[in-house]
């Protein structure tokens, strides 16, 4: 076996994902995986979950071409969770602003405002479900109702997963031995979680409300 062949070969069996080969790899200017397995964890979640939506808003779109599908009515609270889930992303950004300049104390208050705006955001998603029951617009009514109600406990659960991990960010500032690094980086990446779960509901709000 040639020495090149021994290169190739030994090129194929690295590990990127494993921190001594991104260790190696940075020391060369390509810097190719230096990502952490909570970044690369949360990138896997993130291209999974834009698959498993991508496929529901096709499935929505062959769907309502269907000549039963009747549009759902807008609840004006709808809208209203949309401001307070644009408010909790900015806010959770601010959040990583602060813990980026080291100031803690404010980047705590802006967790716990997080915190609170996403608890009202599933509460006001829960609002909008028992309006459509009250008015009699069950999943058995209507195609488009059963999308609906599908599609909004996806974009809730996943909301709830994040709250799982921003509880656990939130937990590390109020421990008296704390790693910065490692809380800087847990801010980070459930901000970048949260500005994901905006977008996806953007495009979910936007394709229920213009059918």
């Amino acid at each position: 076996m040639s020495k090149k062949e021994l290169n190739i070969f030994k090129l194929l069996s690295q590990k990127p994902w494993e921190e001594s080969q991104a260790a190696i790899d940075n020391e060369h200017d390509g810097k190719t995986l230096a990502s952490s397995k909570a970044k690369l964890g949360l990138r896997t979640i993130m291209v999974v979950s834009t698959v498993i939506f991508s496929l529901f808003v096709v499935s929505y779109s062959d769907r309502m071409l269907v000549h039963d599908w009747r549009s759902l009515s807008e609840p004006w609270l709808l809208w209203i969770n949309t401001v307070i889930l644009i408010f909790t992303s900015l806010i959770f950004h601010k959040a990583k602003i602060y813990s980026d300049k080291n100031n803690f104390d404010k980047s705590k208050n802006a967790l716990f405002l997080v915190g609170f705006l996403s608890f009202a955001f599933i509460t006001g998603q829960l609002l909008v479900w028992q309006h459509f029951v009250s008015i009699g617009q069950y999943a058995s009514t209507n195609p488009a109702n059963a999308f609906f109600y599908v599609l909004t406990a996806l974009h809730g659960l996943h909301l709830l997963g994040g709250l799982f991990f921003w509880g656990k960010a939130t937990k590390k500032l109020f421990t008296s031995n704390y790693s910065i690094t490692k809380t800087k980086q847990a801010i980070e990446l459930c901000a970048i979680y949260w500005h994901f779960l905006l977008i996806v509901w953007f495009i979910l709000f936007g394709l229920m409300i213009s059918t």
